[in-house]
């Protein structure tokens, strides 16, 4: 079973994140450049439900009111702007536009503006430290929907960058590897478990049990797990289990091998998160070429660079 991607993924953006000035104010941001040659690996399809709703630029802001962008789309509350007109129904179809493109190109990635009411998951303003009314519209469908979904703000640190990064990659691996028997979901659980205990320990131990004793399976049963790999897999780490977790992984490959790395510090060494980013990639690289997997980043991208 190999373990490496060589397509491009597919990647959703909301436009004002890709460099575009289509906020309501004219401005825009360029998150996708701290990807640096790793933007290599994606393909991106930028798109702003504001401007499909023919809200234009500039324009006066919007927000929900009333409950959030779920209730919006069960029709217990609106979307106006601050002159107080209704847009509601112009962003619902925007919105179910863009979705409806994303599942029409296999996209099941989308990288948001928070605090956006259109797009935001866990802020629909940005004003002062509030959070608004999340999520907002485009958000709530992605949620529902199950996308893997990245907040754009989170591409500035190396560390959440690399932590994205090794996440989608072992993400959109464990959706589209074909699992059809036991065994198969088996190696699949191998391959991913230690980057699962790192994100959710309960809820990997769980699994892990579950999965040591099953009997047969029908395909119903392997697609249920393969999704509680996935629903892990989406969740975020940080930087404490990052360094730990880094450290277990590479205490197995010493006693493994039975050599000493100089690339990797000791878990109470101070570093900043650019040089631990480093130290992380450098590992991955090294191990890889090896043949030997590394926990913390087990599917790594091996496609075809422009």
């Amino acid at each position: 079973m190999e373990k490496v991607l060589k397509k491009k993924l597919k990647v959703g953006i909301s436009e004002c994140c890709f460099g575009a000035k289509v906020r309501y104010n004219g401005k825009g941001f360029d998150y996708v450049k701290n990807f640096g040659r790793e933007n290599e690996q994606f393909v991106f399809y930028p798109m702003c439900p504001e401007c499909l709703a023919g809200l234009g630029v500039p324009r006066t802001p919007i927000s929900i009111k009333g409950g959030s962008g779920q209730d919006v789309l069960e029709g217990k509350a609106k979307i106006k702007n601050k002159t107080g007109e209704d847009v509601t129904e112009k962003l619902i179809k925007a919105c179910n536009f863009c979705l409806e493109l994303l599942k029409s190109e296999d996209i099941y990635i989308y990288m948001y503006k928070e605090g956006s009411p259109s797009c935001g998951v866990y802020r629909t303003t940005l004003k002062d430290k509030r959070l608004g009314n999340p999520p907002g519209v485009l958000g709530a469908m992605l949620l529902k929907e199950g996308f893997f979904l990245v907040c754009a703000d989170d591409l500035e640190s190396p560390i959440k960058r690399w932590d994205i990064r090794r996440r989608l990659n072992a993400f959109v691996w464990a959706r589209e590897v074909e699992i059809e028997n036991k065994n198969q979901l088996y190696n699949v659980w191998h391959a991913l478990k230690f980057l699962c205990q790192e994100l959710d320990e309960k809820a990997a131990r769980s699994l892990g049990n579950k999965l040591s004793n099953l009997n047969d399976t029908q395909k119903d049963d392997i697609e249920k797990y393969r999704q509680m790999i996935l629903d892990i897999i989406r969740k975020p780490s940080n930087l404490s289990r990052i360094k730990a977790w880094l450290w277990k992984n590479y205490s197995y490959y010493r006693k493994y091998k039975g050599i000493e790395l100089d690339i990797v510090k000791e878990p109470t060494d101070l570093r900043s998160n650019t040089i631990l980013a480093e130290e992380l990639i450098k590992l991955e690289n090294k191990l890889y070429n090896e043949g030997y997997s590394f926990g913390s980043s087990p599917i790594l991208y091996r496609g075809k660079r422009i």
